[in-house]
C-alpha cells in the first residue's frame, strides 16, 4: 500500500463521517456535543470520536475540494 492509497483512504473515511446526520444517527445514541458537554466527558475516548465527527462535518467544503483535488488527478493518472 503506497502513500496515495492511504491518503485516498483517509479521504474516504473523513468522508464517511462527514455525512452522518446528527439527529438520525448520532443523537439517539447519545453522541452529541450538547450531551457531551453535560456528562463531562469530553476527554474521554467517545468524547475524541465525537470531536472528531464535529470537525469533519465542519471541514465539509475543504473536503468537497479534496474530493475534486483526487478526481481530477485520478482522470488524468489513470
Amino acid at each position: 500500500m503506497g502513500f496515495w492509497t492511504l491518503m485516498e483512504g483517509l479521504l474516504l473515511f473523513a468522508n464517511a463521517l462527514a455525512i452522518l446526520n446528527e439527529d438520525r444517527f448520532l443523537a439517539p445514541k447519545g453522541w452529541t456535543l450538547a450531551e457531551l458537554h453535560q456528562t463531562g466527558k469530553r476527554n474521554s475516548l467517545k468524547g475524541q470520536i465525537v470531536g472528531l465527527i464535529h470537525a469533519c462535518q465542519y471541514m465539509r467544503l475543504p473536503l468537497m475540494l479534496f474530493n475534486l483535488i483526487v478526481i481530477v488527478f485520478k482522470l488524468f493518472s489513470g
